[in-house]
């Protein structure tokens, strides 16, 4: 990661993101009060942001690998192909789940629970690997992941637009596993029930980088 100059950008994206919510965001409202109204998506998105750091870092980091040949290598390994990949995944998950939950706790907009907010930021974490495996399966070399980052940072935020469709037409976007932890950090902020939510995001996100990463046990070492 570090002998790659456009890696190591995507590092400061927290520090971006901190900077953003803290003091550009509270300029701006003072430059336009209509602003106001939307600090609460604005700051779900943020967060949600922070998780495509490491989505884009450990993306590029195994398309890499993959085109040079080192999967082959880690693939004659003496160890489960499966838990390779999710053991691998877990410094990235839990660095995701710090700055998540530094982030919301250091922001000025609302006084939040120190343990709803950690449930949130657990389940943000999982965003990562499901992020990476599936960029990984569908591309095989960096140009074609590029292209397949852009379509899944569409994919990561297009739930958002549940907020702003009427009624019943916002549950369509369910189909979205972030769907659940954008409600779920909605109902965190305004002081409604959230657990279930982000039940149905984790076990969502469970399910979905078990079959991911059983399809990438089988292609991306061969």
């Amino acid at each position: 990661m570090f002998r790659d100059p456009s890696l190591r950008v995507f590092l400061f994206l927290p520090i971006l993101i901190f900077l953003a919510i803290n003091y550009f965001l509270p300029f701006l409202i003072g430059k336009f009060p209509v602003v106001n109204d939307y600090v609460i998506y604005i700051v779900i998105v943020a967060t949600i942001e922070n998780v495509q750091m490491f989505g884009f870092i450990y993306s590029m980091v195994l398309i890499d690998e993959k085109e040079t040949e080192v999967a082959k290598v880690y693939g004659i390994l003496p160890v489960s192909k499966f838990w390779f990949i999710i053991f691998r995944m877990l410094i990235p998950m839990l660095l995701t789940t710090v700055l998540t939950w530094l982030i919301l706790m250091l922001q000025p907009f609302y006084s939040l629970s120190p343990l709803s907010v950690l449930l949130f930021s657990v389940l943000a974490g999982f965003i990562v690997p499901a992020y990476v495996i599936g960029i990984v399966n569908m591309c095989k070399n960096r140009m074609e992941g590029m292209v397949w980052i852009k379509v899944f940072n569409v994919l990561v935020l297009i739930p958002i637009a549940a907020f702003f469709v009427p009624g019943p037409l916002g549950n369509l976007f369910g189909i979205f596993p972030t769907h659940w932890a954008f409600q779920g950090m909605h109902n965190i902020i305004i002081a409604n029930d959230y657990l279930w939510q982000l039940l149905i995001g984790l076990v969502y996100f469970m399910v979905l980088i078990y079959i991911l990463a059983k399809r990438f046990s089988l292609k991306h070492f061969a």
